[in-house]
């Protein structure tokens, strides 16, 4: 059996879980997840020990590999729904900011326009404008993941001076720059 897909999903006190078949609908206090699973998943929910286990049917090489994906997929639903996700991005770069106007969030990245960034249904959005740091939150890690990816691609890090948008501990490859001029 996979080694991930064999641990059950033990899910904390404030979360309900409804199994139908494949489909799967997590509720918690962030927020509702719900998603349909291949078949050839078996998911059963035990309430009376808060856990849920997937099996599969066959030791097909394709179904070995959902099984565990299965299982993180779901794990990834109900941490979602009751502790949530949150990535981290930073700005590098001289009159490089973000701030927030109401939900939107408003950077400044050396275009001649800000760039106006209306947040989808389950995230928001943090600013903190000492350290240059925009903090995305979310239920849907998949979701979060998305918005954060789409947020650096306004401005990915350059290779010369590092300037732009990077995540938090991304480390960036440094080029060096033009040699000068040989002396004779």
């Amino acid at each position: 059996m996979s080694r991930i897909g064999r641990l059950p999903i033990v899910y904390p006190a404030g979360v309900e879980i409804e199994v139908d078949g494949v489909f799967v609908r997590v509720k918690g206090p962030k927020g509702v997840m719900e998603r349909t699973f291949v078949p050839q998943m078996t998911i059963t929910h035990e309430k009376a020990t808060r856990q849920v286990i997937i099996s599969r049917d066959s030791e097909e090489p394709s179904i070995k590999a959902l099984h565990g994906t299965t299982r993180a997929l779901l794990n990834n639903m109900v941490t979602g729904v009751s502790t949530g996700f949150s990535r981290i991005l930073e700005i590098e770069g001289v009159g490089y900011r973000a701030e927030m106007d109401g939900k939107k969030l408003v950077l400044y990245l050396g275009f001649s326009h800000p760039v106006v960034i209306e947040p989808p249904d389950g995230i928001t959005f943090e600013v903190e404008t000492k350290i240059r740091q925009i903090k995305i939150n979310g239920h849907d890690k998949e979701q979060v993941g998305q918005v954060s990816a789409n947020i650096r691609e306004i401005r990915p890090p350059e290779p010369y001076k590092g300037k732009g948008v990077h995540y938090l501990g991304e480390h960036i490859r440094r080029k060096a720059g033009k040699s000068g001029k040989a002396k004779k």
